[in-house]
This record gives structure tokens, sequence and C-alpha cells, in this order.
């Protein structure tokens, strides 16, 4: 579940600090190996089906909506091993993949997504999620988008965002390092986990305010930028 959606569910309000500058002004001179953009709130609009997946879900494990700030941008099994005892680990990790999986109705590409992912070369751009692999299946096709050769799921990692494995393994399945890489994320945990991984940062607006995330660039949306990729490498511009 967004913030935003469980911060309206529970009449709260968040907002802190300014947004990031501009891209194209913070990038100005540098060049990048590699996109690594992640999936839900950045290239994909799955608000209503993630919503509905999880209150459905909240309600059966009987667990405040409040306790769920905070946790998107993570995998949903790390969600459930912080929210309930582990003796219904299991049962509660099957019940909420097979909602997320089993209704992606609504799911739309955001703004830019599509001529994003098609202005890159495949071999320098990946898809690094929090969803399983079927779940970043489903979404993908829902929302009409080619998902790229390389992609990182939480089955392929050992530790979710925040930590910084993820976004390690997209840039090695590339062959870059990281610290040539620039990630695309929308929530907290996306963003924290990419520095951590020594990668440039850009945040979009999708399920947070732009003044509530910490990265080196911001802008609402991907139809408001390009990437040209010359002999140097990737540039951001307008």
């Amino acid at each position: 579940m967004s913030d935003r959606a469980a911060t309206h569910l529970t009449a709260e309000t968040a907002a802190t600090g300014g947004a990031a500058p501009d891209p194209v002004a913070a990038f100005a001179g540098r060049t990048f190996d590699a996109v690594l953009f992640d999936l839900d709130g950045t290239l994909v609009d799955s608000t209503a089906s993630v919503e509905r997946a999880w209150l459905r879900w909240a309600r059966e494990e009987h667990v405040e909506i409040e306790r769920m700030q905070g946790s998107h941008g993570m995998p949903a099994a790390e969600i459930v091993v912080r929210l309930l005892p582990q003796e219904r680990h299991a049962s509660a990790i099957a019940r909420i993949m097979d909602y997320e999986i089993n209704d992606v109705e609504g799911t739309v590409p955001r703004p830019g997504s599509v001529a994003a992912l098609a202005s890159l070369p495949p071999q320098r751009l990946a898809i690094v999620t929090s969803c399983t692999g079927p779940l970043l299946a489903a979404r993908a096709g829902a929302a009409g988008l080619t998902l790229p050769a390389v992609t990182v799921t939480a089955d392929d990692v050992s530790r979710g965002k925040p930590d910084p494995e993820p976004f390690r393994l997209g840039a090695q399945r590339l062959g870059f390092d990281p610290a040539r890489c620039l990630v695309v994320e929308d929530a907290p945990a996306g963003l924290t986990a990419a520095r951590a991984a020594g990668c440039a940062t850009l945040a979009v607006d999708g399920t947070h305010a732009l003044d509530q995330l910490d990265a080196d660039a911001s802008i609402a949306n991907l139809s408001l930028l390009r990437f040209a990729v010359d002999g140097d490498g990737i540039r951001v511009t307008r």
C-alpha cells in the first residue's frame, strides 16, 4: 500500500523539507552508463490494485492500516514479517501474493514510462523492483510495458529495499559500476537502497510528494525529461 493511501485512510498528513533540484540542472555535464528503474509508482500506477489487495489482507489479519505506513517499496514478505508473529508468516505471505497477482485491474503506465524505456538501449537499463517475478510480469503486462532483458525482483535477493543489494545486483547484471548508474524511484526505501549502493538518484512523484523524498534530483514524472544516449553514455535532457 502506498503511504499516501495509508495517510489518507488514517486522516494523517506528512510533508517535510523541499523537493530536490530539477534533474537537468542537477546532472548537467554528467553521464551515466545505465538507468535502473523501480516499477510501482515509477513506471506503473498500480495504486488501486495494491490498495484493494492490502486492505483485504489487513482486514483478514486484523492489522491496523496505520502500521503499514512507511512500507511502500519494501518486499511484501518483509512487510508481513514486520507486522505478524512468526507462526502466521507463511500463510499470510501466500495470501497477499495471491491477492496482488490476481488483481491488477486498473494498473496503467505512468506518464513517460513507455517512452523512457524505449529510448534506452537494452544493455543500459534494468527494472529493480520489490515485486516477485510473477507480480512484476502481471503488473507490467497489465500496463502494457515490455520488460527489459535485465530485471531484479524480490526472488533474486536475500535482502530487499532499503538494503542496497537489489541495485547492486541490477548494476552487476548489466556489467556496470553502481556509481555510474542512475536510479529512478518513488519511495524512501528505494532511494535509501540506491544511495547505499552508490547510485545517483532521481525521485518521481508516484506514491510520495517530492518534498518527502531525499534524492539528488526530482521531477513529477518521466514525460518531463528525456534520456539521450551518445558515445559518452546517457544524459538527462529536457
